[in-house]
């Protein structure tokens, strides 16, 4: 992975990465390669947006994961 060293960042800049970064519980070197992906229209690797996706999904509690009994599946196979 490429790797890429910002100077004279404003102070204002700075602050706003920082406060993202914290709300999204990242770094401010993984909130600051969020933001460029985001403005250059790049997408996200796959590992990023599975948990971001997986973030989102766990703070609304909109889901949960039902497990169905293997023996029931079996039985059902059984029968077809």
């Amino acid at each position: 992975m490429a790797s890429l060293q910002v100077r004279e960042v404003p102070q204002h800049t700075y602050d706003r990465i920082a406060f993202r970064a914290k709300a999204e519980h990242r770094s401010i070197a993984q909130e600051t390669v969020s933001l460029l992906a985001k403005g250059l229209d790049c997408e996200l690797d796959p590992q990023e947006r599975r948990r971001k996706l997986l973030n989102t999904l766990d703070s609304n509690n909109s889901w949960s994961l039902e497990i169905p009994d293997p023996v029931t599946l079996i039985r059902e196979d059984r029968n077809r």
